[in-house]
């Protein structure tokens, strides 16, 4: 089975994923801004969503996560619960 692993930020609104963007470009710590802003409880793990198979998290998520490049910073992409911010780091 596929797996994968990323880390993400969830904020409310569109606006704000743009504005911490802005930042992750300019250099901010990934780890850092999600525990101050992320709405997800990932945020104790500095948005660490940890191993993650198809089927875990919601579809918009999972796309990214599953077809989009690697090490690459995604987003913002929306979902019912707000606003992503996505980089994947491996699949196997």
């Amino acid at each position: 089975m596929k797996s994968a692993m990323a880390k993400h930020i969830l904020v409310k609104t569109k606006a704000e994923a743009e504005a911490l963007k802005v930042r992750l470009a300019g250099g901010a710590d990934f780890a850092a801004l999600a525990r101050k802003y992320s709405l997800c409880p990932s945020k104790k793990r500095g948005g660490d969503l940890g191993e993650i198979y198809p089927g875990q998290l919601v579809r918009p998520i999972e796309n990214v996560i599953f077809k989009q490049p690697l090490l690459k910073l995604h987003g913002p992409v929306k979902s019912q619960f707000g606003y992503h911010l996505v980089i994947v780091y491996f699949r196997s």
